[in-house]
């Protein structure tokens, strides 16, 4: 894991943990026949909709919130479709991308105008360091977007604002350094158990034995009924909850702010789907907002639909089929960093065990200032090189250690399927 995932680590696994109903709490599912690939399931009832009824339905509300588990191609198609589908229903459409911090925003009139090469694009966007998941997943919304002219509008924050809330709480954030956001709407109690389940997820990774695998590696089981409670009287919870309303709040600030400004216009968010399920995340804010009828989109594989959908989960689902095709493997390097002060260097934070830079002798602690010859003065300068390298090459890095400068040799394995 690199890069400013190392804050994805500690804020957003519900991006990728199913956000299902908490320990104690009901959610009733509707038995009905298994659905087929390529139908929409309305969960609150079980049944089926036609895809032309349903389209010309969600194209009537104000804002559309599309989930999505980030590193899902399967859901990105799913999003690039639905997205064409709802542009055929309204004159105007406007989409806002949670990969996207609002500093991007001049950067993306830039590219929906035709002024920038896919390359510059994802260079001044920061796109290794701000987001980091594969560009080929997005891109395809992006350039729809462009080839229409459709306005893309950043709905994320600094990370550094969220993180901050994290550590220290929201009350201990003055007014002006906020960026702008408001109070948040407080969270459900159904909301703060989810959150729990994450949080107690991330204490035991945090809490893991020094050998114990790499959590990326191992499929683990489920937080206990007793290491949620522990999450939920825990006093740094609220710190954690309070972080994740500060992101959901301002997505949905954002959102509004769009449809405010072009109140014609059907406002598209596409965002993980712990922001949006049980409408307990961006919805919530929404509605605290005065947009209380934001439609929530979500897919599910025919395997998940067939086990059932809780009621509440969304507004609709669309059931498919994976495409059997193998996940694209990229080297890891098995650290988490971040950039050091004043850009001069990567700090790594984490070494994880019995990964690349764990056999090559990286510590924690050190500074990475050079990969291949390149100078590394952000972790997406870092996240570039390692990205290029090839199976069974030799990556040189040179650190700062202390008051030693030390080149060091990663070797990366002859296949990633090995090393991830």
């Amino acid at each position: 894991m690199t890069g400013s995932r190392c804050i994805r680590l500690a804020l957003s696994l519900l991006t990728f943990l199913p956000m299902l109903p908490p320990q104690g709490f009901a959610e009733d599912a509707h038995e009905h026949p298994c659905p087929k690939p390529g139908q929409w399931v309305l969960p609150l009832t079980g049944e089926t909709v036609a895809h032309d009824r349903f389209v010309a339905d969600i194209a009537a509300r104000p804002v559309v919130l599309l989930g999505e588990h980030h590193d899902n191609a399967d859901h990105h198609r799913w999003q690039l479709s639905t997205i064409a589908a709802l542009a055929g229903r309204r004159a105007e459409v406007v989409l806002g991308f949670e990969s996207f911090p609002r500093a991007a925003q001049p950067v993306l009139d830039r590219w929906v105008q035709g002024e920038l090469t896919t390359e510059e694009f994802l260079e001044r966007i920061r796109w290794a360091e701000t987001w980091g998941y594969g560009a080929d997943l997005y891109l395809p919304l992006f350039r729809f977007a462009r080839l229409h002219r459709i306005p893309m509008i950043a709905l994320n924050i600094d990370r550094t604002l969220v993180k901050r809330v994290a550590k220290d709480g929201w009350s201990a954030v003055p007014q002006s350094e906020r960026q702008g956001i408001s109070d948040p709407a407080p969270a459900s109690e159904a909301y703060r158990r989810s959150l729990a389940t994450v949080y107690a997820m991330k204490q035991r990774q945090r809490h893991a034995p020094s050998g114990a695998p790499a959590a990326n590696t191992v499929a683990m089981p489920d937080p206990t009924h007793e290491e949620i409670e522990a999450a939920l009287s825990d006093p740094a919870f609220q710190h954690f909850v309070e972080a994740q309303l500060t992101w959901d709040r301002a997505m949905a600030e954002a959102l509004r702010t769009a449809r405010t400004t072009k109140p014609e216009a059907l406002v598209i968010g596409v965002m993980g789907r712990g922001h949006v399920e049980h409408r307990w995340g961006v919805p919530r804010q929404l509605e605290d907002l005065g947009i209380s009828d934001a439609a929530v989109l979500l897919p599910s594989t025919r395997e998940e639909a067939c086990k059932g959908l809780a009621a509440t989960v969304a507004d609709a689902v669309f059931v498919f089929e994976p495409l059997q095709e193998p996940a694209k493997k990229r080297a890891r390097l098995g650290v988490m960093i971040e950039t050091a002060n004043k850009n001069d260097g990567v700090r790594v934070i984490k070494v994880l065990p019995e990964s690349v830079a764990a056999d090559a002798g990286v510590a924690e602690g050190d500074i990475i200032v050079e990969a291949a010859g390149v100078a590394t003065a952000t972790t997406g300068d870092l996240i570039a090189v390692i990205g290029r390298q090839a199976p069974g090459t030799w990556l040189p890095l040179t650190v700062v250690r202390g008051d030693e400068r030390l080149d060091i040799a990663a070797k990366f394995p002859s296949n990633f399927e090995d090393g991830e």
